[in-house]
């Protein structure tokens, strides 16, 4: 079982990213998958997930009308697309795969918003 999160890098303000999660090693299909984020010294917090079929998605407030949580089983990655970023959306991001009581991590990927 792994994820591995990619296209994480230094942009400025009002720039746009869009991370990939590649999955493998499980049923890619039947897992919900979301993307968290993480600072020093704050807890993880959950900024979008999608559910098995891509048919729902939901988003932290925080990140609402920026940021869009895609997902293409064919391909088995999620993607995080983040337009019009904030210097306060610097932090490392994390997918994760959720099925039940079962969630799994990748290693994570940064993000740093700077001028």
């Amino acid at each position: 079982v792994q994820l591995v999160e990619s296209g994480g890098g230094l942009v400025q303000p009002g720039g746009s990213l869009r991370l990939s999660c590649a999955a493998s090693g499980f049923t890619f299909s039947t897992y919900l998958m979301r993307w968290y984020r993480q600072t020093p010294g704050k807890e993880r917090e959950l900024v979008a997930h999608i559910s098995s079929g891509g048919g729902s998605t939901a988003y932290a407030d925080s990140v609402k009308g920026r940021f869009t949580i895609s997902r293409h089983t064919a391909k088995n990655t999620v993607y995080l697309q983040m337009n019009s970023l904030k210097p306060e959306d610097t932090a490392v991001y994390y997918c994760s795969a959720r099925r039940g009581a079962s969630e799994f991590w990748g290693q994570g990927t940064q993000v740093t918003v700077s001028s």
